[in-house]
This record gives structure tokens, C-alpha cells and sequence, in this order.
């Protein structure tokens, strides 16, 4: 489905995204800390969705539609955090459906046609969600695939980089407020072995949150976004961090030894 973009809508779009993340800058610099990872987030998954879009030889226009869905994927994250201190949905609200009331109630989708702002609010809507609804338009699917994808390539980047930290500080905000305890849940081994995404109902502490994280490869939809995570060794990055046992190993083995997934090393 072609969706043309009036001249000018981007960068309009621009604007309006940094207006409106400045106006949640604070002087607590723990709260600005937290600001600027998600406004540095979205910045990066902009990037992200636009690599895997011309890999795939997406249009102008497409690509345009593509970087917009990127740069409001997100946006509730703002008003959650400075409302409630947390990025933990099931504590607070679940972000993708405050980022489309935020959608709403700005004015900003004023400036997109209806075909564009259903494409653009179910993008947002599915982003988050443990799969993708079947009953959807291919476009809608593709889209929404599309900025699955580059957000995880992100996220991927942002956790790692945590964990391979030289300052010992915790960001309860990164970890989703998770105690780092030993081990992790038969629950979430379990959900891997059988090479399904991890539930959030299994994660009890921040091993699971990583094993969460290594899951993610089960839901990889473009050859591209396989690219990158082979290029970055993402995988193995996170497997260091993990406990050294056979369980672990027998996950990274099943991972590994599907067709698109090879070890950088």
C-alpha cells in the first residue's frame, strides 16, 4: 500500500519529537539519565528501522513512514517515567498505548492522512506486544515487524553496553527494578528450549531478564536485522554475562544452531 507524505512531514515530525522530549528535561540528573536513554534510544532505532527499510529497498515515502513509526514508538516512555519512576508497564502503564493517547491528544497526527495514522498508532499499539495479531493487513504486519525489529536491535546495544559497564552503579530503570540473584527460573529455560519467546510473567530476577533478552532472536523477521546481530555479536556478548552452566549451554546451542544465527567468534 503506497502512503504518500506531504513535503515536508518529516522533519516537522522532528521537531515536534524534540520539542516535546525537552519538556520532560529535569534537574535530578537520575530522571534526565533515564530521559536521555529513551530519547537516545529512539534515536538510534530511527537508524535501525531506516538500515533494515533500504536493505530491503524500501522507497522514499516508505522509508519516511518507517523512520516517523521509530521516532513515536516510544513515546509514552516519557510521561511514564516522570509519572511513575519506572519503565516496568505492569507497574505503571503499559507505554504503548500511553504513547498513543499521547499521539492523540498532541495534534501531531493531524498532519498524516487516516491511512497513515492507522499504520502509524498500530505500530506503536503492537511494538510492545509478546506477538504480533494475526488477523491484520500485510501492511500493518510489515511495519510492525519492521519496528519490532529495530527496537530489539537497540535494546540489544543499550543492555549489553549495561552489563559490560566499569561502574558498578545500578540503573533499577535498565534492570526493570529485577534483584540479581543467582541462577534463573526453570519457567524461563523451559519457554527457550522450546525456542518460544519468554514470558514477562516468568522473569523473577535479572539472569531471567538477560534470558528474556537472548529469547528475542525467535522473533527476528528481516535477513538484515540477522546481519546486524551476527555483525555485533550481540548474542555471545550476553552470553558472557550469564551463569556457566549446562542449561545455558544448551540454549545457546539451540540458538546457534539455527539457520540464520552464527557465532561471531
Amino acid at each position: 500500500m503506497q502512503t504518500l507524505l506531504p513535503t515536508g512531514t518529516l522533519k516537522k515530525t522532528k521537531e515536534w519529537f524534540t520539542d516535546y522530549t525537552d519538556s520532560f528535561s529535569s534537574n535530578d540528573p537520575d530522571i534526565q539519565q533515564n530521559i536521555d536513554l529513551k530519547k537516545d534510544h529512539t534515536l538510534r532505532v530511527c537508524g535501525e528501522i531506516l538500515y533494515i527499510g533500504e536493505s530491503l529497498g524500501l522507497k522514499d515515502d516508505e522509508l519516511n513512514l518507517a523512520e516517523i513509526i521509530a521516532l513515536f514508538h516510544d513515546i509514552g516512555r516519557f510521561e511514564q517515567y516522570t509519572r511513575y519512576k519506572t519503565f516496568v508497564d505492569k507497574k505503571s502503564e503499559n507505554h504503548a498505548e500511553l504513547g498513543i493517547s499521547v499521539l492523540n491528544s498532541s495534534g501531531i497526527l493531524k498532519n498524516f492522512d487516516s491511512t497513515a495514522v492507522e499504520l502509524i498508532t498500530k505500530a506503536v499499539k503492537y511494538h510492545n506486544l509478546a506477538s504480533l495479531p494475526e488477523d491484520e493487513s500485510e501492511t500493518c504486519l510489515f511495519y510492525s515487524r519492521l519496528i519490532r525489529d529495530a527496537d530489539k536491535i537497540d535494546i540489544w546495544k543499550v543492555v549489553i553496553d549495561y552489563y559490560n559497564r566499569t561502574d558498578t552503579r545500578r540503573n533499577t530503570a535498565i534492570e526493570l527494578d529485577l534483584p540479581d540473584s543467582p541462577g534463573f527460573s526453570e519457567e524461563v529455560y523451559s519457554d527457550l528450549a522450546n525456542r518460544r519467546i519468554v514470558s514477562i510473567n516468568h522473569i523473577k530476577n535479572l539472569n531471567d531478564f538477560k534470558l528474556l533478552q537472548v529469547g528475542w532472536i525467535f522473533d527476528i523477521n528481516f535477513q538484515p536485522t540477522f546481519k546486524r546481530i551476527k555483525e555485533r555479536g550481540y548474542l555471545d556478548s550476553i552470553k558472557k554475562v550469564l551463569p556457566d552452566s549446562k542449561e545455558i549451554n544448551n540454549i545457546f546451542n539451540i540458538i546457534y544452531s539455527m539457520e540464520n544465527v552464527v557465532q561471531r567468534s
